[in-house]
């Protein structure tokens, strides 16, 4: 029979210690995300200061919008339709009154990061742009004649939030680029003439975007991403002209534009810097477009300008089962797109896919999705606060 010898006191103690201090068994840190998302949330109000005056008298709209987002957390959202005030009182309301403070059982989100500037819905042109006859000073006819539609300066403004910093300085805004600096630019024409819709003198000056387009450095851990936020006209209550739906093409050709390799001398921002996005630099495109794939009114191919665009990234298209319960009601027949993909509820008009999150070549998209849920499920009540869903992304390297 072999005997086995047990070492003595000292040596087990440095046995034990030996083993105590051998190093840990290295693990695989997990891959680092970023979710980056757009909504639409409807905050908007007829009157000027009226949206501050509804989040100071305490909002229920407001409070189901600000569920949704506690309840997804991205860490960089653009909101589309939230009314612009210089003070930013609206932005600060809703920041610490909504997001601060836990609804609907959901926990509260801090935003240390945001950005807001003026938009064009509401500024006034001093121009016919409806060509009814007069440079109206009041009502819808004055939304008319605004640069973009609005019944006040800054109304469906868009108000970026991040948990990342913001580059304001590095910041280009193109509030101010002439719809004619395009070149091949879709202007309307009259069918019944075949003549320009536009006078040549409005045509001049007339801007191409409807609220704004921003490119906004956002530096996060996947380093620094150009979050490029827009909010093109819809592209219907024209005429036969179809001068909204020839804008939109082109508000949506911007960014297409902008994205594209070569000289763009005429592509010139707010601060009167000229050219694209230069190639290497990382983005996302996020917005409410107003351009279905496959239904409603916008131009053939308005949003393929950007869906098919060299430099977006190829990804399973964001769904949710609510969309597909919801394709059933009135107006969704005959149309072509997947209803599971639908971001937005018309009523009578239909449901559909106008939200988009498009990030550039070189992401991997871990998860994706709208937040719409089926009804009965957990926050199917916060949906009526607007017409349109989240779309959310969840990106990695």
């Amino acid at each position: 029979m072999r005997t086995f010898r047990l070492p003595g006191l000292p040596a087990l103690v440095l046995l034990l210690a030996a083993c105590q201090s051998a190093p840990p068994v290295p693990t695989e840190a997990p891959p680092v995300r970023l979710r980056v998302a757009t909504f639409n949330t409807s905050l908007y109000s007829a009157e000027a200061g009226g949206l501050v005056a509804r989040l100071q008298a305490g909002d229920e709209d407001a409070r189901r919008i600000a569920a949704v987002i506690q309840h997804q957390r991205p860490d960089v959202l653009l909101i589309n339709e939230f009314d612009y005030d210089p003070q930013g009182l609206a932005a600060d309301l809703f920041m610490r009154d909504y997001l601060g403070v836990g609804q609907h059982g959901q926990a509260p989100i801090v935003y240390p990061h945001r950005y807001l500037a003026a938009v064009n819905t509401g500024v006034p042109s001093g121009l016919d742009l409806d060509r009814n006859g007069v440079v109206a000073t009041e009502g819808r006819q004055r939304g008319n004649d605004a640069w973009g539609y609005g019944l006040h300066p800054g109304q469906y403004g868009m108000l970026v939030l991040s948990m990342h910093p913001i580059d304001a300085d590095a910041a280009r805004t193109f509030q101010f680029l002439r719809w004619s600096a395009m070149p091949g630019a879709l202007a309307p024409v009259d069918p019944a003439t075949g003549q320009a819709w536009y006078p040549p003198e409005v045509w001049s000056q007339l801007r191409l975007s409807s609220k704004s387009h921003w490119d906004l450095p956002v530096r996060t851990p996947l380093g620094t991403i150009h979050l490029l936020a827009a909010h093109p006209t819809p592209p219907v209550f024209d005429g036969p002209e179809r001068r909204n739906a020839a804008r939109n093409h082109d508000e949506i050709r911007l960014w297409a534009e902008y994205l594209t390799p070569g000289d763009e001398p005429w592509l010139c921002d707010d601060q009167g810097r000229c050219g694209g996005l230069p190639e290497g630099e990382r983005f996302v495109v996020v917005g409410d477009y107003n351009a279905d794939p496959a239904d409603g009114g916008s131009l053939p191919g308005s949003i393929q300008q950007l869906l098919e665009h060299p430099r977006v990234l190829r990804h399973a298209t964001p769904r949710s089962e609510g969309a597909l319960a919801a394709a059933g009601n009135p107006g969704n027949d005959g149309q072509h797109a997947s209803p599971a993909h639908d971001t937005a509820q018309f009523g009578r008009n239909g449901n559909y896919r106008v939200d988009y999150v498009l990030p550039s070549v070189g992401f991997t998209v871990r998860d994706a999705g709208v937040f719409w849920p089926a009804p009965g499920q957990p926050g199917a009540e916060w949906l009526d606060a607007t017409d349109h869903r989240m779309v959310w992304l969840d990106l990695a390297d």
